[in-house]
């Protein structure tokens, strides 16, 4: 599939359900595609969380802080969807998603994103990206694919097991969410058009958020806001580290309330799942997905 057909898909595809009647934001979703047939291979050679639990490397293992290009383009969003290489792009760093007064030193530590956003642009959509690594390791860092294509992009940290045990990752990404729903216009984001996106446990962590209605629900936040979910090798079931912290086999399949595929609901937001193979997934991933 070319970049061609990629965005016609973007501008032309409809959800199954019969409530919603077209896909908003076409280049966030052509850029979440071409990130996918692009570069999931690599990630999944080079970041995926191994047997052992290596933490994952989601796209880029170091985020660049600052991406300067073109001048900024000045006006509305539609001129800043047809020409993203024209603006400046920068990035506001550690930010704070939970309050000073939280009581968890850990959380204060990990709980934090990054914003990389155009410059002077406004009403853009936003993309929120959780990285992998088995929910033990990983970093927030920007994909280098979603840099450049005028859209604004959160990355986020969260706790991670065993120092944490669940459901407190799962908190942090419903609150990490509602951090962008209520902050997101300050960077030029639009908040009718957030998408939710991440690799392995980021994946998974973007599904249960925006299928399970209560984790957004304790920010008085209806998922159904999002404009659409796009997890990469995504873990659909219970993911292994939470069997794992119960005492179970992580090659030990486990369905309960901490599976998306529990929560699978028609009204949800439109969702796009990318997986590798039979081959190439790691646990039963592509069953998963299927």
């Amino acid at each position: 599939m070319n970049s061609q057909s990629l965005s016609c898909f973007a501008r032309t595809t409809r959800p199954a359900c019969g409530s919603r009647t077209s896909f908003a934001a076409p280049k966030a979703w052509l850029a979440l595609i071409m990130l996918g047939c692009v570069g999931l291979g690599a990630m999944a050679q080079t970041a995926a969380p191994t047997l052992g639990g290596v933490a994952d490397r989601t796209a880029n293992s170091a985020a660049i802080r600052s991406t300067p290009a073109r001048p900024a383009v000045q006006g509305s969003a539609q001129g800043v969807a047809s020409s993203p290489a024209q603006l400046i792009y920068q990035t506001e760093s550690g930010l704070a998603y939970r309050p000073d007064s939280e009581p968890d030193v850990y959380a204060r530590e990990r709980c934090k994103l990054d914003v990389y956003h155009p410059v002077g642009a406004s009403a853009v959509p936003a993309v929120i990206w959780f990285h992998g690594g088995g929910l033990t390791g990983g970093n927030r860092s920007i994909p280098s694919a979603l840099k450049g294509q005028g859209i604004t992009v959160v990355a986020v940290d969260y706790r991670l097991s065993p120092k944490a045990k669940a459901p407190a990752y799962i908190e942090d990404a419903a609150a990490a969410v509602a951090w962008t729903f209520k902050n997101i216009a300050r960077y030029g984001g639009d908040t009718n058009r957030i998408f939710l996106s991440g690799h392995s446990a980021g994946g998974y962590l973007a599904s249960l958020v925006t299928l399970d209605r209560r984790w957004l629900a304790v920010h008085s936040v209806d998922p159904d806001r999002l404009a659409g979910l796009v997890p990469f090798s995504g873990q659909s079931i219970t993911h292994f580290a939470i069997r794992e912290e119960r005492g179970l086999a992580r090659t030990r399949p486990l369905i309960d309330d901490l599976a998306p595929v529990y929560h699978v609901r028609q009204d949800a937001p439109p969702i796009l799942l990318i997986s590798g193979d039979r081959n190439h997934e790691l646990l039963g991933r592509y069953e998963e997905s299927a």
